[in-house]
């Protein structure tokens, strides 16, 4: 199931916008959601497989500011250290994913000089916003220390309705169909998601799921998209919030990769969707998404 969304602007650097004043006791009239591969993100300058300065990281807080998001899920993190350079510890709770890796990390590609670092998912949460973390979905891993879990919280809105979120970043190199041999191992994550988002449709709370899907889900007849969502349980019944909308984050691809998956619960409550696209020279190789629902 599609929705089309709404497109706006959104501003992009903190200085242009205004945020809204954080009152933990007011009840919240919408909750923004948000995901972000943020491309390699390293504890320290000048490491890892994008190599960035003092300057980038001050973009890249001010590029998330600008979100004015109250959840983000991000991925390709090396630690809580280097997500807490770009989101503000101040405004934002960091939890990131307890896997350790196997520790194999060689050269990057193309750049012998550096070396890869941990590629971590999960969110930053609004301070003024409660919430309660779940075990990580480990079954992810298909056993290899190397390959992503999956994050789970469940976020309760002052007022509002809660919501169980699931950020994800899922095996690369299997963008359509299935032939190559990364496809192999995708198609093996996708019947753990399943199984996941079969059991939350079967729970009392809504729920979505974020991050690098690492796949085209709005083209025709998808297997992936097919098997989740599947409308069995009811609530198994997906809307992806783009509603088939563009991407425009770079102009050689014209399909999302990331995605913010809703159950059939909380897609009523979708009241817009957007991609942040950069004002300037790139800040990661994906581009911010968003969606703000209503928080009843």
């Amino acid at each position: 199931m599609t929705r089309t969304a709404l497109t706006l602007a959104l501003c992009l650097l903190a200085a242009a916008c205004t945020a809204p004043q954080d009152r933990p006791d007011a009840p919240a009239a919408t909750l923004t959601l948000a995901s972000w591969n943020m491309e390699h993100l390293a504890e320290r300058n000048g490491t890892g497989c994008r190599p960035r300065t003092d300057a980038d990281y001050a973009a890249m807080r001010a590029y998330a500011d600008a979100l004015q998001a109250d959840v983000i899920a991000f991925q390709e993190v090396e630690s809580r250290t280097a997500a807490e350079r770009v989101f503000d510890p101040a405004r934002y709770t960091v939890v990131i994913e307890d896997r350790v890796g196997s520790g194999r990390n060689g050269a990057c590609a193309g750049d012998p000089a550096h070396t890869l670092r941990a590629q971590r998912t999960g969110f930053a949460i609004r301070k003024t916003l409660a919430f309660t973390r779940q075990p990580d979905l480990t079954d992810l891993q298909l056993g290899n220390p190397d390959l992503r879990s999956g994050v789970d919280v469940v976020v309760r809105p002052a007022g509002g309705t809660p919501i169980r979120l699931l950020s994800v970043h899922l095996k690369s190199g299997c963008s359509a169909g299935n032939r190559n041999e990364a496809c192999t191992t995708f198609f093996q994550q996708v019947p753990v998601l399943e199984r996941w988002i079969d059991a939350r449709a079967a729970e009392p709370l809504r729920f979505a799921v974020l991050g690098d899907f690492n796949r085209r889900l709005a083209l025709p007849d998808d297997a992936a998209w097919a098997e989740w969502d599947d409308g069995n349980p009811a609530n198994a019944d997906l809307a992806d919030a783009a509603g088939g909308q563009p991407a425009r984050c770079n102009p050689r691809y014209r399909d999302f990769i990331d995605h913010i998956v809703l159950d059939r619960r909380a897609t009523p409550a979708l009241v817009q969707f957007q991609e942040a696209t950069y004002s300037g020279a790139p800040l990661s190789d994906h581009c911010a998404i968003r969606a703000r629902l209503e928080a009843r």
